[in-house]
């Protein structure tokens, strides 16, 4: 952990870094996906999986039964009570239709959900069951009728039962073993084996967020998944050993994870730096929480207001404020992905389904985008309904600002009306 001596000298995410390069090469496999079909699905995944797909894209559901009975017992009924507390979190989160009426109009909004929903989840370094519930579950809350669920596979061809599992109590009607940016050019497009859909969610590495990018628009999207960031706000009776080991429980995701440690007491930034050392060695993911920490940052600030005002110029994913107060610093700032509330609060609870969702916004874009929610999966449209007494008390109103717009046809769809 690097030590500044002021708030200035920390510096905040340069935002989604999207190289040239990875653009260039992210363009050529989704033109592969739509010229090729599955056919580019299966040569892309050998190549960068090692795996061969061909003919068997999809999970029948008779892997998916093999698969789940080797799910110990305890880590099912784990993966169980967290769905239903993400059920409950997520249908309160639901915007509600509405209508009024008021001299002649009735007005008011309709609520929709998106036709169907394409769930990523990563592989690689790890399996993730958490982002299966995480995504799955509040589009399904939100009404979606078709949802299904895209992820690398093992080099066998083989998914990770945890995760077909936990798709399963979700509730996914497919799951795909195809990952990286051919499967999101695959779910925004078709091919004969994946059924296109109508927004892609979930987070992922550099080829799955630029290809993100580029099909947005053609089908929505969460938004773009950069490192995992913590910022931890914390007072003198924060322990200097949790605190340590909540940074690592960050920079444990990504080499180029950002962590900065912002003290109400200068006194504990040496303390920290020192339980970070020796929480180190002991990390089963040394090399990556090595190169992680070499991007951490600790500060001392002299004020709850200079600690909010940090926080907010660096907008983290994940805020944790460990102090006797939190909600005084927490009524302070407004740019964050999640808070977590006081010393007894790690952000693994939220990673786990407790009581937010782990999709959330990076690079800064906490500044105006929200984590994942069942919202985000409906549409929201306004109707009006004018009777011959809202014709005749807003017809000339209408009118007139047609005309001042000079948009005659404007005005004479609304005179017409009233002849």
């Amino acid at each position: 952990m690097r030590i500044v001596t002021s708030a200035d000298e920390v510096e905040v995410s340069p935002g989604p870094v999207l190289s040239p390069e990875a653009t260039e090469t992210v363009r050529r496999i989704i033109n592969d996906v739509k010229e090729r079909g599955d056919g580019a699905l299966v040569d892309l995944t050998r190549k960068f999986d090692g795996a061969d797909v061909s003919g068997r894209i999809l999970m029948t559901e008779d892997e998916v039964a093999a698969a789940v009975d080797s799910v110990p017992a305890d880590l099912k009924r784990t993966i169980d009570d967290t769905a239903h507390r993400l059920r409950n979190l997520h249908e309160r989160q639901l915007p509600q239709a509405w209508s009024d009426r008021h001299e002649g109009v009735r007005f008011g909004e309709v609520v929709r959900p998106v036709e169907s929903a394409g769930c990523y989840v990563p592989g690689g370094r790890a399996a993730y069951p958490s982002s299966v519930l995480m995504t799955v579950i509040p589009a399904r809350v939100a009404g979606v009728s078709r949802v299904v669920v895209a992820t690398p596979p093992q080099e066998d061809g083989s998914v990770s039962p945890t995760v077909l599992y936990a798709a399963e109590v979700a509730g996914a009607d497919a799951v795909y073993r195809v990952g990286g940016a051919q499967v999101v050019a695959a779910l925004a497009y078709g091919t004969e084996s994946i059924e296109a859909v109508a927004m892609i969610v979930g987070p992922g590495g550099l080829w799955v967020t630029v290809a993100k990018r580029e099909v947005a628009g053609q089908v929505g999207i969460d938004g773009l998944a950069g490192p995992s960031e913590l910022a931890i706000v914390a007072d003198a009776g924060a322990s200097p050993e949790v605190l340590a080991a909540d940074l690592i429980a960050q920079a444990e995701h990504d080499p180029q994870a950002r962590t900065t440690f912002i003290a109400l007491d200068s006194g504990m930034l040496d303390p920290v730096r020192v339980a970070l050392q020796r929480a180190l060695v002991a990390s089963p993911r040394r090399d990556i929480v090595a190169e992680a920490l070499e991007h951490t940052v600790g500060v001392a600030v002299p004020s709850v207001e200079e600690a909010a005002a940090l926080v907010d110029r660096l907008a983290p994913e994940h805020l944790q404020i460990a102090t006797v107060d939190p909600s005084a610093i927490l009524d302070l700032v407004r740019n964050f992905g999640a808070a977590f509330l006081g010393v007894s609060t790690p952000v693994p609870f939220g990673d786990y389904g407790v009581g937010s969702n782990h999709v959330l916004p990076t690079s800064r874009t906490a500044r105006f985008a929200s984590g994942l929610r069942s919202a985000a999966f409906v549409r929201v449209a306004s109707f009006v309904e004018v009777d011959e007494t809202g014709l005749e008390r807003f017809g000339p109103d209408v009118e007139r600002f047609a005309n001042a717009e000079g948009l005659a046809g404007h005005a004479r769809s609304s005179a017409i009306r009233r002849e």
